[in-house]
Formats: C-alpha cells, sequence, structure tokens
C-alpha cells in the first residue's frame, strides 16, 4: 500500500563532497518526514526501482514506526578514507578523532602501489594502537586480492579485516582459504536474496550491515541473526536522518565488538540539522537529531531534481505495494 505517502512530508536536498567519493561529488537524498520522525531515502543515482525500494522501505520504517530498543547509548566508530592521496588520508584520519580508519582501496585507475601509500599513511597518523580496515568493493580478482591483501597487510602493521575484496561470495571463500586476514562481507549481504548464504558459503568472518540498503533498522536485525556472524554497522553516505538509523540499529545488536563505518559524515560539506551526529573522541552518541527548516532550505535541491525524486519515490512505493 501507498497511502502511507500520504501523511508524509518531503524535502530533497543536494550536498556537496569534500572528496570525490563513490564516483560521486554531490550527495542527493530525500527526507521523509512522518508520524514517528524524520527518515532518509538516498539509494546511489544509478540502483533501480527493485533495489532501491528497500531504501523505501527503510525510510518509511523511520518516519512511520519505532526502531527497536537499544542496548548502548554510544558507538565506536572509525574514520573513513576515500581513494585519495597519501597526504590527505593521513590528515582525514588525524582530524578524525578515531582509533579505526576504514580506507579504500581498489579504486578505478589507481594500482597497488597507491594504495599501499594510503594505507601506509594511515598508519602513521593512528600509531601503533591504531586499527586499519580495508575496503575493495569487489574490486579484485581472486589472485588479485590475494597478493594485495598481504601486500596492504605489511603496510598497515596488520589489517583488522578487508571488506569486500571480490565480488561473489564463491571468490569471498577462495581468498578467505588463501589469506589469514579476516574477510568482511557488504555487497554479498545486502544484495542477497538469502543473507544466511554468506556463512554457510564459509564466505566471511564479519558482516557488514547498511539499514537502508537491508530495508530498515528490524530488517537488518533479522538478517545479523540469520547470518550468525559478528557484525559492522556502515553508512551509506547518509546525513544525519540517515545515521541516526545507523545508530540504532548497532545501539540494538546484542554484540558489537567493532567499530562502526558510522562517521561519514565528514565526507559532506554541510548537513541538515544543526546537531550533526559526529564522533567525539571516536564515539558518537546515540540519537535522533532534527533536521533545520533553514538547513533544508538553503540545501534544497533544483526543481528539476526534487521532480525526479518525487518520481522514484512514487515508483519504489508501487513496487512495495505489489510485493
Amino acid at each position: 500500500m501507498t497511502d502511507w505517502l500520504a501523511g508524509v512530508d518531503i524535502h530533497v536536498v543536494s550536498i556537496p563532497m569534500r572528496t570525490r567519493f563513490r564516483g560521486i561529488e554531490v550527495r542527493e537524498a530525500a527526507l521523509l518526514h512522518g508520524p514517528a520522525g524524520w527518515g532518509e531515502f538516498a539509494p546511489f543515482l544509478e540502483y533501480g526501482t527493485a533495489e532501491s525500494a528497500s531504501w523505501l522501505a527503510a525510510a518509511r520504517e523511520a518516519c512511520t514506526e519505532k526502531w527497536p530498543a537499544g542496548v548502548r547509548d554510544e558507538i565506536a566508530v572509525n574514520a573513513t578514507v576515500p581513494a585519495c592521496d597519501a597526504s590527505r588520508a593521513a590528515q582525514i584520519v588525524a582530524d578524525s578523532g578515531c582509533g579505526t580508519a576504514k580506507v579504500k582501496v581498489a579504486e578505478v585507475g589507481q594500482g597497488i602501489d597507491a594504495d599501499i601509500a594510503r594505507v601506509t599513511a594511515v598508519r602513521a597518523a593512528l600509531g601503533r594502537t591504531g586499527r586499519i580496515r580495508v575496503d575493495a568493493n569487489g574490486g579484485w580478482t581472486v589472485d588479485q586480492a590475494v597478493v594485495a591483501v598481504r601486500a596492504l597487510d605489511r603496510a598497515a602493521g596488520g589489517l583488522e579485516y578487508v571488506e569486500q575484496p571480490c565480488a561473489s561470495l564463491d571468490e569471498l571463500a577462495a581468498v578467505r582459504r588463501r589469506i589469514d586476514v579476516p574477510i568482511a562481507a557488504d555487497e554479498s549481504v545486502r544484495k542477497a536474496e538469502d543473507p544466511l548464504r554468506v556463512a554457510v558459503a564459509g564466505a566471511a568472518d564479519i558482516v557488514m550491515l547498511k539499514v537502508a540498503p537491508l530495508g530498515g533498522v528490524a530488517r537488518a536485525l533479522q538478517v545479523a541473526a540469520a547470518c550468525g556472524l559478528p557484525c559492522v554497522v556502515s553508512s551509506a553516505v547518509d546525513t544525519s536522518v540517515g545515521l541516526a538509523a545507523g545508530l540504532a540499529l548497532a545501539a540494538a545488536l546484542p554484540d558489537l565488538p567493532y567499530a562502526c563505518g558510522l562517521a561519514t559524515l565528514s565526507l559532506l560539506t554541510a548537513d541538515v540539522t544543526a546537531e550533526p551526529l559526529r564522533p567525539v573522541a571516536g564515539k558518537t552518541a546515540v540519537r535522533r537529531p532534527e533536521p533545520e527548516a533553514a538547513l533544508l532550505a538553503e540545501l534544497a535541491a533544483p526543481p528539476d531534481r526534487v521532480a525526479w525524486w518525487h518520481h522514484r519515490i512514487a515508483d519504489c512505493a508501487n513496487y512495495l505495494s505489489q510485493r
């Protein structure tokens, strides 16, 4: 049913990014305000209706239902380092105040030397006790992953884990058999019809959870239970509205052994609230800030983009109603 949209206000924002990330320089998002609060709908522009519909389900949950109760009131978070040059990487980590950093690697057009230089710089910025994890977004073949992970593990003085080194579960399992660094599955979970298969396939040691692609906080908790593996909650380059959902999930997980990827607000040049969800000393408080009307107006997307997002929401709502 699409009736729930009748009582929802929609605001579309366009926020420049500090550094090019995932191939984009401006982040667009639709913020939905309903009876339970604010939700964020921001699937990346290349996603089709079927994939984007889960993101709308998460936004619907946020603005029409209560999230599950949490068991902790603050979340340890990691700094996120884009595929930038080494000096910029070191500065991002130094400015973050976090003791853990996730470093993007396997960027198209860059080689392993650039990845090694970035990881080496991050290690210097973190010091000996900081933790480094790398994220390849499925960018390597099995053989490439084995060589790259071993080299990056040496450069880091020990990697905490490598996230999605290859695209498929079978490839992840093959890499896992050949390296000692733990493997975290991201795309293999959030795009899978059967998330439990990640554990069954022996493809990963850790599962990455993102609220929006999984269809909401409650659904993500079900996936976590089904996988039966340690979890890390991550964002999808969200405003504080979307980050609040990630924090709610992280707060509700029974166990949370790793720092979470919920400090990505640093990638954006602005936010929709005067009280943004930024970490202090590597931790972010679990709360739900309200967007400010003045900031929503200042960051409002052009009329043609607003119309595009409204059309996208309608398509996804119709798709959900037919499932």
